[in-house]
């Protein structure tokens, strides 16, 4: 068995663009990490917005775990997907009422479990539960399965990202933040083993606002008015960031951003 384990967690799939970007991009990763697990948020993955059941089964294709935001709700076929498939993961700061699990085990490279937390921001989102608290709770159950645990940090404010890092820092293994689309320039490993990252990026066109169009992004900002949002097209990119792992104190080794830019045949 190896002493350590390789990570590979993609940024936001933003939409039909996003998913041809895996295509096109995520072999040249596999080629040069060979990570024994791969982890990406699909909540905009359908359109741009939310997640389908043809989606989810593609991307399965890809990710050994989907994780998720504030987008999962927004297709009433991801909360179906959500019933029926425990590796498609929706925050666990949700009401317990909510269909699907905020955590999953994943086993690995012959037996090596790797847990995977899925937990949503509260500032400037939806009032829901505390995720430092969530966090506490989830990780009761995590820790006593493996030490390897990964956190997609699904949040809008950087402070309230990197408060959550320094507050998990000795207790898993990374804290990944999504949602804004940005890759941040800020990955390092905190005092006590945990890699941490504001934010892993997006997956989608390149030429555009947050993986949208940029005409009508701009429209929107110009008028005040709602517009409709559509993926954008052209040139592609796929934001990921690499982790190392020591599988026996699940303290991070290494962290490392990519970002792949190309053309596209689909203009």
């Amino acid at each position: 068995m190896p002493d350590k384990i390789r990570v590979l967690f993609v940024g936001d799939v933003i939409g039909r663009p996003g998913r041809r970007a895996l295509n096109l991009h995520l072999p040249a990763l596999v080629e040069k990490y060979s990570p024994s697990i791969i982890i990406g948020n699909g909540e905009n993955a359908a359109g741009g917005i939310g997640i389908t059941e043809d989606v989810c089964r593609e991307l399965f294709g890809k990710f050994d775990v989907i994780t998720s935001g504030n987008h999962i709700w927004d297709k009433k076929e991801g909360i179906e997907c959500l019933k029926r498939e425990p590796r498609l993961l929706r925050p666990a700061n949700y009401p317990d009422r909510n269909p699907g699990m905020g955590a999953y085990v994943c086993e690995v490279n012959g037996g090596i479990k790797v847990g995977v937390l899925n937990l949503q921001g509260r500032v400037f989102m939806e009032p829901l539960e505390c995720p430092f608290r969530a966090a506490d709770e989830s990780l009761e159950n995590l820790r006593m399965q493996t030490n390897v645990i990964i956190v997609d940090f699904h949040a809008e404010a950087t402070s309230e990202k990197q408060a959550l890092g320094w507050y998990l820092d000795g207790k898993v293994s990374a804290v990944i933040g999504t949602h804004t689309h940005v890759q941040t320039a800020d990955e390092k490993i905190l005092p006590e083993g945990t890699a941490y990252l504001t934010d892993a990026g997006m997956t989608g066109g390149y030429n555009s606002v947050i993986g949208i169009k940029k005409e009508q992004a701009i429209q929107r900002f110009l008028t005040s008015r709602p517009h409709r949002f559509e993926p954008a097209k052209g040139r592609l990119i796929l934001s990921a960031v690499y982790l190392e792992i020591d599988i026996h104190s699940g303290k991070a080794l290494r962290i490392k951003t990519e970002n792949l830019i190309g053309n596209s045949s689909e203009e």
